[in-house]
C-alpha cells in the first residue's frame, strides 16, 4: 500500500537536526542546494517561521501536508520561504526540498507529537497529522491485505486506511484474525483524503474478540448470501458466547425482508424470509446483538437477491437510487472520456449520464466502440461526489455508426438496419405554419449535394409526442447546421435520411 504520510518519533525529528539530507554531507553545505535550518518549529497557537534558502538553480518542495502552508513552494536561485500554519498540537512532517537532483529534507514540528486518545467524534474535528489512539467496533472491512476497515464507536465512525501487523510489517492484516464486530483500539496519525477522515497505517493495541460471529448463510441447505428472484428463506448460522440473540434489519430493506424464526443456544440460528423481487437487483446487511451484561457485541450478514433488470431512459435512470438495481439503459455515446477503461458519456432524448466504465480494461476499445455508436448497456445507479453515473456496466447490444458525407449518403444502398452520421447545412423547413414541421422534415445540403430528412428528434428512443417540436424549441432555422444520425430509405423517388436522432447542431449565426 502507498503510504501517503510519513510521523516522526520525537526522537527522530530531534535527530534531524543533524541527519537533514539525502547525502553524506552536512545538510545545511550541499553544493546545489542550503537551508539556514533543517528543522522548523511552529507554535501551538498557530503561526510562522522562516529559514533561508541558497541554491543553484530552481527548487521545489513535495509533501506538503493540509495544515502547512508553504510561501514560497518553489522558486530559483536564494531567498527566504515562510511556513505557517493555523492553530494546532501534535503534528509533524517531512517535507523534500529538491534542486539539480539533490534533496534537502526540512523536518516541521507544531507541539509534542504524542499520542491523545479520542473517540471518533473527536478524531474527525481534531487536525491532520495527529496521532490519535481510539477504540470502537469494526464496522466492515473493506480490504484483507491493507487492513482498510471501518471502525465505529457511539460518537461516529473513522476509515482506517491500512493496519499494520505485530511486527509493524504492512500487508499482513489476516494475522491479526480480526473480524466484523470485533472491539479494537488503535493508533495512528490522522489525515482527510478527498473529504474522508482517516487513520494511517494504524498500529493495533488490543483486539477484544466478539461474543457473537456469523459462521455462515444457507439457502436450500447451500452456502451462499444470494436470494432468487423469487425470493425464500435464508438462514445465519452464528456462534454466540453472549446472553440471546438481537436481530436488526434496517428500515429500508423491511418491505422485503423478515425474521421467521429462530433458535437459541450456543450456535443459534435466525431464519429470514425474502418477497418476490419485482425491481433490480437489492442488498441489506443485517446485525446480530449479543451482551455480556456489560457490553454489546455485534455481528452482521450482507444478504442479496437476484433482482429483474428494469428498462429505463436515461432521465428515468437519473432518478433512481444509487443501489445494485440493474438498468438497462440505450442511448449515443456523445464523448469518450477514456477509451481504455471505457469512460464514456451516453444520451438519448431524455437526458445524458457518465457511464464509468463499459465492462473490463480493454474491452471498449476491442469492440472498436466510438462517438455516435448507439450501445445498449446493463449497469447500476451510482455516484461520485454527487454526480450520477452507471457502475458496473456491460455492453448488451450495439449499432454501430457510420461518418459519411451527403454525396456517400446518396449512393447507399436502402437499408433499416445501417445507420449512419451526416451534417449539412438546412436549406428549408418543411411546412410554413408550423404544425406540418412538427417532427422536423427538412433538407440539409453540403453546398451541392441535397438531403431530405424525414424527421428531426431529440434524441435516441423518442416516441410519440416526444418526437415532436424539437426544432421549434431549439429556435433551429435555415442556414443552421445540423448532425443527423439516422438510416437511407427512399420513398417515391426521393432518398430519406430517416429515424433521424439529432446528434448536434450549430447555429449559423453564433459567434
Amino acid at each position: 500500500m502507498k503510504l501517503r504520510y510519513f510521523i516522526p518519533t520525537l526522537m527522530a525529528v530531534i535527530a534531524a537536526v543533524f541527519t537533514g539530507c539525502s547525502d553524506d554531507k552536512d545538510p545545511t553545505y550541499l553544493d546545489e542546494i542550503r537551508v539556514s535550518q533543517s528543522y522548523v518549529s511552529l507554535p501551538v497557537s498557530g503561526g510562522s517561521a522562516t529559514i533561508d534558502v541558497q541554491a543553484a538553480g530552481s527548487w521545489a518542495f513535495s509533501e506538503v501536508p493540509d495544515w502547512l502552508t508553504i510561501a514560497p513552494a518553489s522558486g530559483s536561485g536564494n531567498g527566504s520561504v515562510t511556513f505557517s500554519a493555523q492553530a494546532g498540537e501534535g503534528r509533524t512532517a517531512e517535507l523534500l526540498l529538491t534542486c539539480d537532483g539533490k534533496t534537502q529534507r526540512i523536518n516541521v514540528i507544531q507541539g509534542l507529537a504524542t499520542v491523545a486518545t479520542a473517540t471518533c467524534a473527536e478524531v474527525i474535528a481534531g487536525p491532520d497529522s495527529k496521532s490519535y489512539r481510539v477504540t470502537g467496533t469494526v464496522k466492515s472491512i473493506a480490504n484483507t491485505t491493507y487492513g482498510n476497515w471501518y471502525l465505529e464507536d457511539k460518537t461516529g465512525e473513522v476509515y482506517i486506511y491500512g493496519t499494520l501487523d505485530a511486527k509493524g510489517n504492512e500487508k499482513n492484516f489476516s494475522s491479526l484474525g480480526i473480524e466484523v464486530g470485533d472491539e479494537l483500539t488503535v493508533e495512528g496519525p490522522k489525515t482527510t483524503y478527498n473529504g474522508t477522515v482517516e487513520l494511517v497505517n494504524v498500529t493495533v493495541v488490543k483486539i477484544n474478540k466478539s461474543l457473537i460471529k456469523l459462521d455462515s448463510l444457507t439457502v436450500n441447505d447451500i452456502v451462499t448470501p444470494e436470494l432468487p428472484l423469487e425470493g425464500g428463506e435464508i438462514v445465519a448460522h452464528l456462534t454466540c458466547k453472549g446472553t440471546g440473540v438481537a436481530v436488526e434489519i434496517p428500515a429500508d430493506a423491511q418491505s422485503w425482508l423478515g425474521v421467521v424464526s429462530s433458535t437459541v443456544g450456543t450456535e443459534p440460528t435466525v431464519t429470514f424470509r425474502a418477497a418476490p423481487n419485482a425491481a433490480g437487483d437489492r442488498s441489506t446487511t443485517v446485525v446480530f446483538k449479543t451482551t455480556d451484561g456489560k457490553k454489546d457485541y455485534t455481528a452482521q450478514a450482507t444478504i442479496y437477491q437476484e433482482g429483474a433488470i428494469v428498462d429505463a431512459n436515461v432521465a428515468e435512470f437519473l432518478d433512481a437510487p444509487v443501489g445494485d438495481g440493474q438498468y438497462r439503459v440505450q442511448g449515443v455515446i456523445t464523448k469518450v472520456a477514456n477509451a481504455s477503461y471505457g469512460n464514456v458519456y451516453i444520451k438519448d432524448f431524455s437526458g445524458e449520464t457518465y457511464v464509468y466504465g463499459i465492462g473490463s480494461k480493454g474491452d471498449f476499445e476491442k469492440a472498436g466502440l466510438k462517438v455516435g455508436d448507439i450501445v445498449t448497456l446493463l449497469g447500476k445507479r451510482g455516484e461520485y461526489k454527487g454526480d450520477a453515473q452507471m457502475t458496473g456496466a456491460q455492453l448488451e447490444k450495439t449499432i454501430p455508426v457510420t461518418e459519411c458525407t451527403i454525396a456517400d449518403f446518396l449512393q447507399k444502398p436502402d437499408d433499416k438496419n445501417t445507420w449512419y452520421m451526416v451534417t449539412g447545412t438546412i436549406t428549408s423547413l418543411k411546412g410554413s405554419n408550423g404544425k406540418d414541421n412538427d417532427y422536423g422534415n427538412l433538407y440539409i445540403s453540403d453546398g451541392t449535394n441535397e438531403l431530405y430528412v424525414y424527421g428531426c428528434y431529440p434524441g435516441w428512443g423518442a416516441t410519440g409526442d416526444n418526437r415532436k417540436f424539437f426544432i421549434a424549441d431549439n429556435g433551429i432555422e435555415v442556414g443552421d447546421k445540423l448532425t443527423m444520425i439516422g438510416y437511407k430509405d427512399t420513398y417515391k423517388g426521393l432518398v430519406e435520411l430517416c429515424g433521424g436522432v439529432c446528434f448536434g447542431f450549430a447555429k449559423a449565426n453564433a459567434e
